[in-house]
């Protein structure tokens, strides 16, 4: 998160081949160890997949002896850190932990995963953005992108090819189509995460055409010096945001259900567009069984040839840790154990994999070895971009711990609902950054 993260198109396209021979690796059995451990996890990954990934729990807890995958739920309300704070103060730390962003909070709590098997089935491209003063202190789970999500039947009917989409102009041209249509052609919703971490993303990761350029705009935003309104990266982002907010049709209420209510939009064939990630997809499928739903690019400027017009920002959603201070050698071999036989063993994988209509979480592999292949619409979208070289950068796994909260919950969703002006809006993003730690540069957080 936050050290180099640069998801290269070769890098994510080995990742997403599946051509490698599945590398097995056998869960501990009663020969082996002399009593059962208890090995705890923080969450369950996303809660949208929480289902599926306590399945997973249990069937490798059928699958051997030696270790029992309990997983504690924590408080949704509350930041991970906000969570994990008290529990390590009350000596009960969870012994595996998932998160992104509060990565350098933790490197100095949680082991290094060097020298493991599955580390060196994981793909290379993937690991940077988890490794904290040369330790590799977290490994990923899958790869996600996000963009445009849309209800494959809606734009097909609107007679839309999204393919040809690739400025503003393009984009509402489809949005008119789906109106003659009749149906309704966004939901852009006001959730403070999906802006404050992914819509400010389309900014950063367009704001630079190399990934040093893009860090310097963190570094010059750190140290007051980056005036936001001259910016036409910027510029071009702010109009896109009232773009989308002008053609919204869905019910603001600025709170997390409003992320439920999107979903159920699309998936109700009343709508075209929304604009979310591949993680809505599990949620999508369970409600419309019989529909796709497809992901693309967002055009943030009327250039055909626009930087990132015909692209998606393809990253790592969290990383793995295993916690070294409070853990036991057995509880630290146990979660070792778990996520090997999750990753590499043929019933882990179609946990992975498979679709959540098949009891799946509907991950993108991104460890060599996978015979299961990801069989989700949005997947195979995902897999084009990447085989084109038409990936974004992730910055906001940047993102210094709390930032994406400051702003997407305070000034992003002012600017939402027309209580600030644009001009307010930039200058209250510059002052979020302000004397933040450049944890990119190795500052502490």
């Amino acid at each position: 998160m936050k050290k180099s993260m640069k998801f290269g198109a070769l890098a994510l396209t080995s990742a997403l081949a599946l051509s490698v021979v599945v590398v097995a690796t056998p869960s501990a059995t009663a020969a082996t160890c002399k009593k059962k451990t208890e090995v705890t996890m923080f969450g369950t990954i996303k809660k949208e997949i929480r289902e599926q990934f306590l399945a997973a729990a249990s069937s490798y807890n059928r699958s051997q002896n030696c270790y029992n995958l309990k997983s504690i739920l924590g408080d949704d309300s509350l930041t991970f850190l906000q969570n994990i704070t008290p529990k390590y103060a009350a000596k009960d730390a969870p012994t595996i932990m998932y998160d992104l962003q509060y990565i350098p909070d933790m490197a100095d709590k949680v082991m290094d995963w060097k020298g493991t098997k599955l580390m060196s089935l994981a793909s290379p491209g993937l690991l940077a953005a988890a490794n904290v003063g040369g330790k590799q202190v977290g490994l990923p789970s899958t790869a996600e992108a996000f963009g445009l999500v849309y209800n494959k039947k809606v734009i097909k009917d609107a007679g839309v090819d999204v393919t040809k989409i690739k400025t503003w102009n393009d984009l509402d041209a489809a949005f008119k189509k789906i109106k003659a249509a009749g149906k309704k052609p966004l939901h852009f919703s006001a959730i403070w995460w999906s802006l404050g971490a992914h819509f400010t993303n389309m900014y950063h990761s367009t704001a630079g055409k190399t990934h040093e350029a893009r860090l310097k705009v963190l570094d010059d935003l750190v140290d007051g010096k980056k005036d936001l309104s001259k910016d036409p990266a910027f510029k071009n982002w702010l109009a896109t945001f009232d773009f989308l907010k002008k053609n919204n049709q869905g019910a603001v209420n600025l709170t997390d259900t409003e992320f439920d209510a999107s979903v159920a939009n699309l998936a109700s064939g009343d709508y075209g567009f929304m604009f979310q990630g591949n993680w809505t997809e599990p949620s999508l499928n369970t409600i419309a069984k019989s529909t796709k739903f497809g992901l693309m690019n967002l055009p943030m400027s009327n250039s055909a040839t626009g930087y990132g017009n015909d692209s998606i920002p393809v990253g790592v959603p969290g990383y793995f840790m295993i916690d070294k201070q409070q853990s036991t050698k057995e509880e630290r071999a146990g979660a070792i154990d778990f996520l090997t036989w999750l990753y590499t063993s043929p019933q882990g994988q179609r946990f992975v994999a498979d679709p959540v209509t098949e009891g799946g979480m509907g991950f993108i592999p991104v460890y060599k070895g996978f015979k299961t292949a990801p069989a989700t619409s949005m997947a195979g979208d995902i897999a084009k971009f990447v085989s084109a070289g038409k990936t974004l950068e992730w910055i906001n796994t940047y993102y210094p711990g709390g930032l994406q909260e400051e702003i997407g919950k305070v000034s992003m969703q002012q600017y939402f609902t027309d209580k600030i002006s644009a001009a307010e809006l930039a200058t209250a993003i510059e002052a979020a950054w302000k004397d933040k730690p450049k944890t990119w540069r190795g500052e502490a957080a």
